[in-house]
């Protein structure tokens, strides 16, 4: 690879991830990163890179459903790998307005899948970033599989399970070199604040309300966001064409304990606060519809064909969270007052 497409990288995943090629990999290229910059893209969480590395990181403001503006791009960057971030991800964001996970999430995808058909034979990976939410809701038992039948529950999970047969379908019609990983929730720093832990800790040490959807026993499986990035520059450089692998933490844990442990962690780095513990600001809420019960990933896939282990536990990972977030207070007070889409309008014009 000389040219890194990053779409996506001003999100939580994407900047993480732009952030772990440059700072603990060997890339000598150029990683162009595309990005719309709606609600949840925010610049600041890049904005040193350029200064970093002149000439080897450069953003572009740019929409992936804009036909021509991707065709710039792969043309004025002679673009030759890509890594699909960019994606609307909130579940209850899709539940009240689905058309834009339709048109990001299916048809922003087909439009690069078409750049890069037109350039077969430069492109040397195509690499789509997806999750197991695809795989809809298992019982008490089991794990998702590579091979467990897609099962989406949301208009979210609906979208990415289209945009997942899209890729394969590239792959196998046209023989694009693709891979696509499907990973599980998740956490760390640079999150945007309406996802579940950034929020709980933010209202934690505002002594805010704490909001746990239905009985609190939802199960999901927690990978820190540095391991989810390392296992993705292992599946774009050493995956096999045509294949999906699952990236999971192999932390699963419950909703209601996930808010518990923001909570201990609060309490003892900040100490409790006059009125007791911050586990008292729990507040459980109507469950949301579609709401599936137990994600579980099974990455031996992974383990056994690429050597990649998660190095975090739940423990070690969310300890390091809670930390970023109290330590990057500017960060957090920009994105919830929303003074970092000033940052935005001020450099890329809104």
């Amino acid at each position: 690879m000389k040219t890194l497409l990053v779409t996506g990288g001003c999100g939580f995943i994407g900047c993480n991830f732009i952030r772990y090629v440059f700072e603990e990999t060997d890339f000598s290229g150029t990683v162009v990163n595309v990005d719309a910059l709606t609600y949840a893209g925010n610049p600041e969480s890049l904005a040193d890179l350029a200064q970093a590395h002149p000439g080897r990181y450069v953003f572009v403001k740019a929409d992936i459903c804009d036909k021509a503006a991707m065709a710039e791009v792969f043309d004025r960057f002679e673009v030759d790998a890509v890594c699909h971030f960019a994606a609307e991800s909130h579940v209850d964001r899709s539940i009240v307005g689905p058309g834009a996970f339709i048109q990001t999430n299916i048809i922003g995808t087909y439009i690069l899948l078409e750049e890069a058909r037109k350039r077969l034979g430069k492109i040397k990976r195509f690499h789509h970033i997806s999750t197991d939410e695809v795989y809809g809701s298992l019982g008490p038992d089991g794990y998702f599989v590579e091979t467990t039948p897609y099962d989406p529950s949301s208009p979210y999970s609906a979208s990415k399970a289209s945009s997942d047969h899209l890729v394969n379908a590239y792959h196998r019609t046209y023989g694009l070199p693709t891979t696509i990983s499907n990973c599980s929730n998740n956490y760390g720093p640079y999150q945007f604040p309406e996802k579940l832990i950034p929020l709980m800790i933010l209202k934690a040490v505002e002594e805010m309300p704490l909001p746990v959807y239905g009985d609190g026993l939802n199960v999901r499986d927690w990978l820190y966001v540095r391991d989810h990035c390392t296992a993705v520059w292992r599946i774009l450089n050493e995956g096999r064409e045509g294949e999906t692998y699952n990236i999971g933490g192999h932390n699963e844990i419950e909703n209601i304990r996930v808010v518990q442990t923001v909570c201990d962690i609060l309490d003892e780095i900040l100490g409790t606060t006059p009125n007791g513990t911050r586990k008292r600001l729990v507040t459980f809420v109507k469950d949301r519809p579609g709401h599936d019960r137990r994600y579980a990933i099974d990455a031996t896939k992974l383990f056994n064909e690429l050597g990649w282990r998660p190095e975090e536990s739940f423990d070690s990972g969310i300890r390091k969270t809670v930390q970023w977030f109290l330590d990057h207070e500017e960060w957090t007070n920009h994105v919830k007052s929303g003074e970092y889409q000033t940052w935005v309008e001020k450099h890329y014009g809104g």
